[in-house]
């Protein structure tokens, strides 16, 4: 993890079932203070941004060497860029970086960093949503938590995570536990018919509904998968 606030890490990352993994050695962090590789006696690390405008860029003068030094700790693992302008985080994303070998990850702040960077080091950049933080440390904190919770041994009940918004294209269908009325509010008496088979059926149409009214482009989108039928 490449930031100007490396004790920003492990954050919440450190806490609950991410944090328990990470005592355990099921996943490991590493931070870079992109600062040791500022220059000057101040170790300046930004500039004003060519041909004029507001905000301060990091510098490639600078971030090279840093990811330089960052490629010797883990030559295979591919290098992300936390930025509004990059490809939506997705939860095939997750897996994908659940099951590689690691991620670096830069997180920039200020106005961002010399596309220069980009552009040699073919960062993969990468976006939480349709809005902008002050700096990319959050962000990196999302996609970490995403992968992590997908690694063997993190989340106790593996079964649950074949069955939340995303896996198969859908959102997640509601849950409910007791008491079995709450303010005037029943359980659905599906779920207490003991039929499982008519469980299913109902959780699937209520993942559907449910997708359909907020999330339509998901539907549509030509890429959700056709779940595997129980024999």
């Amino acid at each position: 993890m490449l930031t100007l606030f490396p004790e920003m890490f492990p954050g919440p990352l450190g806490l609950s079932l991410a944090g328990q993994a990470l005592d355990a050695g099921i996943w490991s962090l590493e931070t870079i203070q992109i600062r040791d590789f500022g220059l000057g006696r101040h170790r300046q690390v930004d500039d004003t941004p060519a041909g004029g405008g507001a905000g301060m860029v990091l510098r490639a003068d600078v971030l090279g060497p840093a990811l330089d030094h960052a490629r010797t700790l883990n030559p295979e693992a591919p290098l992300l860029y936390m930025s509004p302008r990059g490809a939506p985080l997705t939860q095939q994303a997750a897996h994908a970086f659940a099951s590689g070998p690691g991620v670096t990850i830069l997180a920039g702040r200020f106005e961002g960093i010399d596309e220069r960077v980009i552009e040699h080091y073919h960062l993969r950049e990468v976006s939480i949503g349709d809005y902008v933080l002050s700096g990319g440390e959050l962000a990196a904190m999302v996609l970490l938590d995403s992968a992590i919770r997908l690694l063997p041994g993190v989340i106790g009940a593996a079964e649950s995570l074949d069955h939340e918004s995303f896996e198969h294209g859908l959102l997640e269908y509601p849950h409910y536990t007791k008491p079995r009325d709450w303010n005037g509010h029943p359980t659905p008496d599906v779920l207490m018919s003991g039929d499982h088979k008519k469980i299913a059926a109902w959780r699937q149409a209520q993942s559907e509904h449910i997708t359909a009214a907020r999330r339509p482009d998901l539907l549509h989108s030509g890429t959700r998968p056709t779940p595997a039928k129980k024999p």
